[in-house]
């Protein structure tokens, strides 16, 4: 399932900007890790789910559906001081990049032995506070049903003061009776096939960069292209002929 994308939209790359540490985790262990939205740091993540039904008697509604729910967050944005200066705060983080399609098929191929699960990639919407309340209402059935749909797209919604962040969301769920139970959901992918840049912070010196490289080649094996951004570099010298004055 994808959400608030086109079919073409998949083709399109991605990026992730994770530390070090996490990229070699990523291909030493051989799998992806997606955490339960409750963990995501803004107060406004998993909103809707966090909503209270109650019923015509006045009594809340229980339901556990969110700890059923996984998600990771990536983003469109191929070239963001921002994101670089967010998530890599000490320049020793990394940027991987994979395409929608890829990503999604990983964890459909990962989990196609299991019956009581659903998967979705989707683009955040960004909205003003207002109308995240109202699109929180508007969730539900009068009898308190769900969607996978409108399960999925209550985690597609974010308020504009991160529309920066241009996200991009996989999220998984798992219904099964033993679910949930974990903050982590693991699965298992082939890290030279799913990632196929990974680009080093642009504030890294040229040397740093190269040591760098070399290290990343050394503790992962990875076989793709890794660069240096070059957000911060110089621009060609402007030259500007002019004529004589008659």
């Amino acid at each position: 399932m994808h959400l608030n994308l086109d079919e073409a939209d998949l083709k399109k790359y991605v990026y992730r900007t994770i530390p070090y540490e996490r990229l070699v985790e990523l291909f030493t262990t051989a799998k992806n890790t997606l955490v339960k939205p409750i963990l995501w740091e803004d107060t406004f993540e998993n909103f809707t789910l966090k909503s209270k039904l109650i019923n015509e008697a006045g009594q809340e509604i229980e339901y556990d559906i969110h700890n059923r729910m996984y998600g990771q967050c990536w983003t469109l944005e191929n070239s963001s001081d921002a994101m670089w200066r967010i998530y890599s705060s000490n320049k020793r983080s990394v940027r991987i990049r994979t395409t929608m399609e890829q990503l999604l098929d990983s964890l459909c191929i990962a989990t196609i032995d299991r019956k009581h699960c659903e998967h979705c990639i989707g683009k955040v919407e960004y909205l003003a506070e207002s109308k995240l309340t109202k699109k929180a209402k508007e969730t539900f059935t009068l009898h308190g049903r769900i969607t996978f749909g409108k399960l999925f797209s209550s985690l597609l919604l974010k308020r504009n003061a991160f529309r920066h962040e241009n996200e991009i969301r996989l999220i998984f769920c798992d219904w099964s009776a033993e679910a949930g139970k974990d903050a982590l959901f693991k699965y298992d992918i082939e890290p030279n096939q799913l990632i196929s840049q990974i680009m080093i912070d642009p504030r890294v010196s040229y040397d740093d960069f190269l040591t760098l490289k070399e290290k990343i080649r050394q503790d992962t094996g990875f076989k793709g292209e890794i660069k240096r951004s070059l957000l911060y570099r110089l621009p060609e010298t402007l030259i500007v002929n002019i004529q004589s004055e008659p």
